[in-house]
C-alpha cells in the first residue's frame, strides 16, 4: 500500500491557499465517516508520483497525518488548466463495513495464448473500467479477464469474473459484455473484386488482341494461286471490294 505524508493545515483564504501552493505543497480534505472533515497539505512532488502511477484513483492508501496513519481513497484531484499541476485533492475515509461506489479497471492477461489473437482477431473492450459497490476494505484492484485459450467470436461479460460476495456491480438486472474478440476488421475479401478486375481486364485484353490479329490476318494480301484471272489494276483490298 502506498503512503504519503500529510500536515493538517489552517487556512481560511484564498492568499493563504496560495502561499500553500508556492510553497510546493497540494492542500487537500479528508472526509467520510463521523469524524469531521480534516484540512491537510501534502508535498505536490510525491503526490504526483502516485497520480503518475495506474489506478491511482481506485487503490487505497495511508495518509500519515502529523505522524498518524490514516487509511484513505483518493476521490477527486483538481489541476490547474494551463500548467496540468494539481491544485487539490479530495481523500475518503477508508471505514470497515461503508460500502462505496468506485471505478475499478480491467485487466487483460495473456493476450500472446489467445489463438484468436494470434489469427488477427481484434479485441474490442467494451467497458475499460467498471463501476463497483463494495466494503471500502474490499475494494479489488482490478478485474482480470484470462485471455489463454480465447477464440474469434468469444465475448466477456461481468459474470465471467469471480467477485467478492460483498462485490456486486451498480448495473443490475443484466449480464453486461466488457469485451469481445472479433474478427479482424481489415480482411483480404475486398482484394479480390480487384484481383478479378485485373483478370477481366487480361481476358479483355487477350481477346482485343485476337481481334486486332484476326481483322490483320484478314488485310493480308490474296496468294498468287488464289489470284485466278484478275486483270492488271483490279488490285482492290478486301474492304474496299465490300463497298
Amino acid at each position: 500500500m502506498n503512503s504519503l505524508e500529510a500536515n493538517i493545515r489552517e487556512n481560511s483564504t484564498k492568499g493563504q491557499l496560495n502561499a500553500i501552493r508556492n510553497s510546493g505543497k497540494v492542500p487537500g480534505i479528508i472526509y467520510g465517516g463521523k469524524d469531521q472533515n480534516l484540512k491537510v497539505s501534502i508535498s505536490k512532488k510525491l503526490l504526483k508520483i502516485l497520480i503518475d502511477k495506474e489506478n491511482f484513483l481506485s487503490n487505497i492508501i495511508t495518509l500519515n497525518v502529523n505522524g498518524k496513519p490514516q487509511n484513505v481513497l483518493p476521490r477527486e484531484v483538481k489541476y490547474q488548466i494551463l500548467s496540468d499541476e494539481p491544485t487539490h485533492v479530495d481523500f475518503l475515509r477508508v471505514l470497515p463495513g461503508v460500502k462505496i461506489k468506485i471505478e475499478v479497471p480491467v485487466n487483460f492477461i495473456n493476450h500472446e495464448k489467445s489463438p484468436g489473437l494470434k489469427r488477427g482477431g481484434v479485441l474490442n473492450i467494451v467497458r475499460r473500467k467498471v463501476e463497483l459497490k463494495c466494503p471500502s476494505e474490499k475494494i479489488p484492484e482490478n478485474l482480470t479477464i484470462d485471455l489463454d485459450g480465447v477464440d474469434i467470436g468469444e465475448s466477456f461479460k461481468i459474470s465471467s469474473i469471480k467477485l467478492d460476495t460483498e462485490v456486486t456491480p451498480t448495473i443490475q438486472g443484466r449480464d453486461f459484455v466488457i469485451a469481445t474478440l472479433a474478427a479482424p476488421t481489415v480482411m483480404k475479401e475486398p482484394e479480390k473484386p480487384a484481383e478479378a478486375e485485373v483478370a477481366e481486364g487480361e481476358e479483355g485484353a487477350e481477346a482485343a488482341e485476337g481481334a486486332a490479329a484476326t481483322a490483320a490476318d484478314g488485310e493480308k494480301p490474296t496468294p498468287d494461286s488464289a489470284k485466278g484471272d484478275k486483270k492488271e489494276g483490279d488490285e482492290k483490298k478486301p474492304a474496299e471490294e465490300k463497298k
